[in-house]
C-alpha cells in the first residue's frame, strides 16, 4: 500500500499529485469525446432556451440560458492568505450556485441530459419536425399528455436529483428520483413540492443508484438517468468551459502559458467535476490545472486514481465510513467513465475534513456576502493549500509555474446553495 494510500486510509487530509497526468492534446487524442461534442451539447441547449424561458421566467434575463456568475473574491483571497495559504494571483468564485431552476452545478448536465432525452423522444413522435422547429411548443398540454406517458429516474444525494427531478416534472413526466440516507430533508420537501416523487434509502448512494436503476430497466417506459456512466452529463457539464472562457474575455482575464489557471471542483461520484475538466482542456489545454476535493472519509476517485482500480474499488474497501456532512460529496465509488479520463488530464486532490467546511462558508459570508452549500464550501481547501503545501509547491516547480503564479487565476467551483432554505442557512452561519 502507498504512503498516499496509508494516509488516506486513515482519513488524513492530503494533498495529491496525479502521477499519470499526460499533456492535454495527447490525452484528448485518446478518448472517444471532441470538442464538436461539446459544441453539439451547446447548440442543443441553444435551441432549447425559448422553452427554458416560457418554462422558468427566471431565465428571461438571460433569454432561456442557464448560466452563473464569475466573481472575483479577493477579500476572501486575503482571509486565506492570513490563513497561511500564500496564494498569488487573482481568485474567482464561478457561482453554480447561483445556477437557475435548480440551484446547483447539477442543473448544467442533469437538466441537460432530460432535454436531450425530451428531443429525442420529440423527434421520433412528431411533436418536433427538425432542430430549426419552435421548441416551446414542448410547453404545450399535448407535449405534456405524451411526456407523461414516461418516466424518468435517477439515483441521488440530492443535487442532481433536484435537476432530473425539477425538469422532468417541469415536462410532464413522472419524475421518480431515488435518494440515498446523506440526501437533505429540504432537498427532499421541495422536490415533491415540485411534483417528483421521491423514493428514500437507508443505504447510501450506490444503493439508491441500484434500485433506481433495476427499477428503471423493469420499465420499458422508464429512462434512468446513470451519474456513473452517462455521456450526456458529462457533456452538458462540459459546456460550462466554453461559458468560462466567454467570461474571462468580458472581464479582460488572460489563459496563457504565462497565465496559467487554477480550478478547484469538489467531487462526488466525477461527473460534474469530470465534466468541466474535459472542457477546460479543450478550451485551455495544459494551461488549465485542475483539482478535485473530497472528503476525508470518502474520497471515492483518489482512491481509484491511486490504486489504478477505478470503479472496481470504493471507500469502504480501505475501513473508510463514506459518511461526511458535504452530502453532494457522499459517494463510495467513483464513475468509471469519468475516472478513467481523470486519470489522463486531472492534475491532482486535496481531501478535507468536514469540520473545515463551515468555517469556509462563514468566512465566504463574512468577506464576500455570498452563501453556498457546505460542500461547496469545501472546495477552498484547494488554493488553501496549492501554495503551501509540499506537494502543491513541488508541482508548481515541476511544471515550471513558480515565477508565473502573480499571473494566475484560481477558479473556486461553487457547486450548490442558493436553494438553501433560509431558516437551514442562518444556523450553519451561526454554528
Amino acid at each position: 500500500m502507498s504512503d498516499y494510500l496509508e494516509k488516506i486510509k486513515s482519513a488524513e487530509e492530503v494533498a495529491w499529485i496525479n502521477p499519470e497526468k499526460i499533456p492535454a492534446e495527447e490525452g484528448l487524442a485518446r478518448i472517444e469525446f471532441s470538442e464538436a461534442d461539446i459544441d453539439d451539447a451547446a447548440a442543443r441547449l441553444e435551441r432549447f432556451a425559448p422553452l427554458i424561458e416560457k418554462m422558468f421566467p427566471e431565465t428571461a434575463p438571460d433569454r432561456g440560458i442557464i448560466e452563473s456568475p464569475l466573481t472575483e473574491i479577493s477579500a476572501m483571497k486575503e482571509q486565506l492568505n492570513k490563513d497561511g495559504a500564500d496564494l498569488e494571483g487573482r481568485l474567482f468564485l464561478k457561482r453554480d450556485s447561483d445556477l437557475k431552476v435548480s440551484g446547483s452545478v447539477k442543473a448544467r448536465g442533469g437538466i441537460y441530459e432530460v432535454l436531450k432525452h425530451s428531443e429525442e423522444l420529440a423527434f421520433e413522435s412528431g411533436l418536433l419536425k427538425g432542430w430549426d422547429d419552435d421548441y416551446t411548443r414542448l410547453a404545450s398540454d399535448e407535449a405534456r399528455e405524451f411526456f407523461g406517458k414516461y418516466k424518468i429516474q435517477v439515483g441521488s444525494t440530492g443535487n442532481l436529483g433536484m435537476s432530473i427531478g425539477i425538469m422532468s416534472a417541469a415536462l410532464g413526466y413522472n419524475a421518480i428520483v431515488h435518494m440515498s440516507m446523506d440526501a437533505k430533508q429540504w432537498k427532499k420537501d421541495l422536490l415533491r413540492q415540485r411534483g417528483a416523487t421521491v423514493i428514500e434509502y437507508e443505504g447510501d448512494y450506490g444503493a439508491a443508484v441500484e434500485q433506481g436503476r433495476a427499477e428503471s430497466d423493469a420499465d420499458p417506459m422508464s429512462y434512468f438517468v446513470d451519474d456513473e456512466n452517462s455521456s450526456a452529463l458529462f457533456l452538458g457539464y462540459a459546456v460550462a468551459a466554453k461559458r468560462i472562457q466567454a467570461q474571462f474575455r468580458e472581464q479582460g482575464i488572460v489563459v496563457d502559458e504565462d497565465h496559467p489557471l487554477f480550478v478547484y471542483i469538489p467531487c462526488g461520484v466525477g461527473g460534474a467535476p469530470g465534466g468541466v475538466t474535459f472542457g477546460m482542456k479543450v478550451v485551455f489545454g495544459d494551461n488549465a490545472h485542475c483539482f478535485f476535493v473530497e472528503p476525508t472519509q470518502c474520497p471515492c476517485m483518489i482512491v481509484g486514481l491511486e490504486t489504478g482500480k477505478m470503479s472496481d474499488i470504493c471507500v469502504q474497501d480501505i475501513g473508510l465510513t463514506g459518511i461526511t456532512e458535504a452530502d453532494g460529496l457522499a459517494v463510495g465509488r467513483p464513475s468509471g467513465l469519468v475516472s478513467r479520463f481523470m486519470q489522463l488530464f486531472l492534475s491532482g486532490e486535496f481531501t478535507v475534513a468536514d469540520d473545515k467546511q463551515n468555517p469556509y462558508l462563514r468566512q465566504l459570508w463574512k468577506n464576500e456576502g455570498i452563501y453556498i452549500e457546505p460542500s461547496a464550501c469545501a472546495t477552498f481547501i484547494g488554493p488553501a493549500r496549492m501554495c503551501s503545501s509540499e506537494e502543491g509547491r513541488k508541482y508548481l516547480a515541476d511544471n515550471g509555474l513558480v515565477d508565473k503564479m502573480a499571473g494566475a487565476t484560481h477558479v473556486v467551483w461553487a457547486t450548490g446553495g442558493s436553494m438553501v432554505p433560509q431558516e437551514i442557512r442562518e444556523k450553519l452561519l451561526n454554528e
